[in-house]
């Protein structure tokens, strides 16, 4: 099984993607005080005296008591996240490609002051990062096709799981930014 079971916290925040083994875990030990969406698995055990076997289904969202902290999330900049972010588009022609052709481009070079953080990098294609070369987009004559932000929990969760499943996408997207570059559909 590839899917990964949403663990949240008491008050519905996302806090760590599980595989089936951990979320069994959780839910033998009555660790989880609520869950969410369909059944993604049914784990088979062994037989009672009476000839009953055993089964725990595992649901696809888990919430486990626990402290609730309230501080600011700022995820960790990376090309993989920053890719999905930007749905794999070179923000500077808007074309598609493979991760393997895409590169980050920092907005303000990072010579003349520029900062490695979210909201001064996009997604762009060798030849478009190549052409603008140390310079701004505006020095270099290049248009940005959309706003950098900063991914927020929810979106973060959505970007850091190639498999996410319907009841969690729907779970996920209630709670994505105004700003979020075109709404990801389905299991992305």
């Amino acid at each position: 099984m590839n899917a990964k079971i949403l663990r949240l916290n008491k008050a519905g925040t996302p806090i760590a993607w599980l595989n089936w083994q951990d979320t069994a875990s959780l839910l033998v030990r009555d660790q989880v005080i609520w869950s969410l969406g369909d059944t993604v698995m049914t784990i088979r055990g062994g037989y009672n005296s009476r000839g009953v076997r055993s089964s725990l289904s595992l649901p696809s969202i888990i919430a486990c008591d626990g402290k609730v902290e309230g501080r600011a999330f700022v995820p960790s900049l990376n090309n993989s996240l920053l890719f999905a972010r930007d749905r794999h588009l070179c923000l500077y022609c808007g074309v598609g490609f493979s991760r393997s052709e895409l590169s980050r481009d920092h907005i303000v070079p990072v010579s003349t002051g520029g900062r490695d953080t979210w909201t001064n990098c996009v997604t762009a294609c060798r030849r478009c990062n190549n052409r603008k070369a140390d310079r701004t987009p505006e020095q270099a004559g290049m248009e940005l096709l959309a706003v950098p932000f900063v991914p927020n929990r929810y979106e973060y969760f959505y970007l850091s799981n190639r498999d996410v499943l319907a009841d969690q996408m729907d779970f996920l997207k209630a709670r994505f930014s105004s700003h979020t570059l075109g709404q990801p559909t389905g299991n992305a």
